[in-house]
């Protein structure tokens, strides 16, 4: 699972890759329930935007942000069948995280020791989504969050390393920057077929210094 990441401040990347300009104000460092750049697309006009977003999804149904401490992560596998994110993928609500890197950690030396996750190439990334609109009945205001959806990581070089040895390793779907408007406008079948490994850009890893202290958070839905 991943539950912290750095978001790109890449403004021309985004703009070549995208067609968007980033939103202003967002941390350096990404938790659960913090808001960042996050890109959807129109089903209907085609028009693909970017705004901020709270890592943690919020289903229609929550009658809190609460929920979102364990549904930072969307396993693909069973995705279409959750109560928190059937509604998003049903409505192909497909988005993208648009990251530097991301952080995991390592128990090679017995305890936690965080290690930073990027492109081989050094450029920024997307990492694939499910998003939904939350109303809080409390203001009226409607909230845009997000998860990260994750698949099996058991064969992978860099991401089999991570987490504990009796955990099953996961990696979030790395979407490539030639099939990001794809992924965008996706229909289930193909969505599907791009949560694989075979289609992530090779990543690279390496030691991090320690970052913000981590919120208490729960198992991923």
């Amino acid at each position: 699972m991943c539950t912290n990441y750095r978001p790109t401040r890449e403004s021309e990347w985004v703009r070549h890759r995208l067609g968007v300009d980033l939103p202003a104000d967002y941390p350096d460092e990404i938790y659960p329930g913090q808001a960042s750049p996050l890109v959807v697309k129109s089903h209907q006009s085609g028009r693909v935007a970017c705004g901020l977003a709270r890592f943690g999804l919020i289903p229609p149904w929550a009658k809190d942000t609460k929920i979102s401490r364990h549904t930072y992560n969307a396993r693909s596998e069973t995705a279409s069948q959750k109560p928190s994110f059937k509604t998003a993928w049903r409505q192909r609500q497909f988005g993208l995280v648009l990251v530097d890197h991301f952080y995991e950690p390592s128990y090679q030396t017995g305890r936690p020791v965080r290690w930073k996750i990027a492109l081989e190439s050094g450029e920024p990334f997307a990492i694939g989504c499910l998003w939904d609109r939350w109303n809080d009945p409390d203001t009226g205001d409607i909230i845009a969050s997000f998860a990260m959806l994750t698949i099996n990581a058991d064969p992978h070089p860099v991401m089999n390393r991570f987490h504990k040895a009796q955990d099953e390793k996961r990696t979030p779907v790395v979407i490539p920057a030639h099939l990001h408007h794809d992924w965008l406008g996706a229909d289930h079948d193909r969505a599907t077929r791009l949560m694989a490994l075979q289609t992530m850009p090779i990543l690279t890893s390496s030691a991090a210094p320690s970052g913000p202290k981590n919120p208490r958070l729960t198992d991923p839905a």
